[in-house]
């Protein structure tokens, strides 16, 4: 089939909206004045509230000139809608705005105080007294980010409701590269209508996502793996989440950070994944998108150094390790309603789906994604959706991220069609 456009159509969950738009002290701030004038276009009506270290990187005035409201400052300012302040203080005025609150950036600081419930500016105040739905676009140094303070934060944050976009991985504004870029204006846009849309399509579902490489032990030092990097299957365990869904991510070594609100257990061999996937269940949708290592050291690895001998060869004896795939599609008890597999082949589109559907029939799962090896631990990828409707397969290609973000639409689509039967 014809590659298909992997990017979600946007919606129309921000016309009309009212937004208030609280912006922290971050060089990111600059960005916002982007996401004011893109919320503008998309017919939404913006009010800001900017805290002391932002006005040092945009200005009151710089807001006004995008079409929002007159950006606010101090706590005790007059409403920004002309009322009194003597019947209405400001921040109880700005927190029964509108439709959502989004923070953007929201800082290492900034999250810090929401998580603490401070109220000592006009935008904590206001974010304290505020119930409407909250979206916090995060952006520090990668160090800062990394924090257990920080982590902890915004785990406070998120249990509370708030949903979290990015940060992203990148080159940030003090020279560090690393995790920590603010999202883009348009993934904060995309999430800003989806929340507003109420597409939290997977709400309530529990899923389960295997991601990365696992690690077979050869002896102390040495050991067997591969070079997946973990990147789509943590896109999708990011995508899910933002969909509603419980996730439990279970992922093998690699450099990569558990997504906001996913639940992340670090193993390490085959073995590992399988018993952390089992007490995981039971799960509505099973996504198996790590790269498991098919053999292991037959003695489980020696606890020492294998050391040369001078005969100028050695022997290594393998076994198969668990196929966890097949463990979980052909389980009768707790048995994932969905069942998504991935197979990494070689060669021809034509021979790529040939065996990929030979391994969907052979594991028993309900659907696999087949992807050439070329993409393994890189930015981009190109795969095929094979179903039991379609097992000609469905193309897609592009960044993981979006492929992501469709293979979680099509999950939607069909559990929600299976929930009307």
């Amino acid at each position: 089939m014809k590659a298909q456009n992997t990017e979600i159509p946007q919606r129309d969950g921000l016309r009309a909206a009212r937004i208030l738009l609280v912006v922290g002290g971050g060089v990111s701030a600059y960005k916002s004045l982007e996401l004011t004038r893109r919320l503008k276009e998309r017919g939404a009506e913006v009010r800001v509230i900017l805290t002391a270290a932002a006005t040092r990187f945009a200005t009151p005035l710089s807001f006004a000139a995008v079409g929002a409201a007159p950006a606010q400052e101090d706590l005790f300012d007059a409403p920004a809608d002309g009322g009194s302040a003597q019947n209405v203080m400001s921040h109880i005025d700005l927190a029964r705005f509108g439709d959502m609150v989004i923070v953007a950036p929201a800082t290492a600081d900034l999250l810090a105080r929401m998580a603490t419930g401070l109220a000592s500016d006009l935008a904590t105040a206001t974010l304290l007294a505020s119930d409407k739905p909250l979206l916090l676009a995060p952006a520090m140094n990668p160090h800062m980010w990394n924090h257990p303070a920080t982590r902890r934060n915004l785990a406070r944050l998120q249990s509370d409701g708030a949903l979290p976009v990015g940060p992203n991985q990148g080159d940030t504004a003090c020279g560090e590269a690393g995790i920590g870029r603010m999202a883009e204006v348009e993934e904060i846009l995309q999430a800003a209508a989806d929340l507003l849309s109420g597409d939290m399509l997977l709400a309530g579902l529990r899923a389960l996502v295997t991601s990365g490489p696992t690690v077979e032990a050869i002896d102390a030092l040495r050991f067997i793996s591969n070079r997946a990097s973990g990147r789509q299957g943590h896109a999708i365990a990011a995508e899910l989440a933002r969909a509603g869904a419980h996730v439990t991510l279970v992922h093998g070594p690699c450099a990569r950070n558990v997504p906001p609100s996913v639940r992340g257990i670090a193993v390490q061999s085959a073995q590992d994944m399988l018993d952390a996937c089992e007490a995981a269940l039971p799960v509505d949708v099973a996504v198996m998108a790590a790269a498991v290592g098919d053999w292991r050291a037959s003695n489980g690895g020696t606890s020492g150094k294998m050391r040369k001998d001078g005969t100028g060869a050695m022997t290594l004896d393998l076994v198969e390790t668990p196929d966890i795939l097949k463990t979980l599609s052909r389980r009768k008890r707790k048995r994932p309603s969905l069942v998504l597999g991935f197979a990494v082949e070689e060669g021809t589109q034509r021979e790529i789906l040939a065996r990929a559907r030979a391994k969907r029939k052979r594991k028993g799962c309900d659907w696999i994604a087949a992807n050439a090896i070329e993409a393994m631990g890189n930015e981009e990828s190109r795969l095929w959706l094979l179903t039991s409707a379609n097992d000609k397969g469905e193309e897609f290609s592009g960044a993981k991220t979006a492929i992501a973000r469709a293979l979680v639409r099509r999950i939607a689509e069909h559990m929600i069609a299976r929930a009307k039967r």
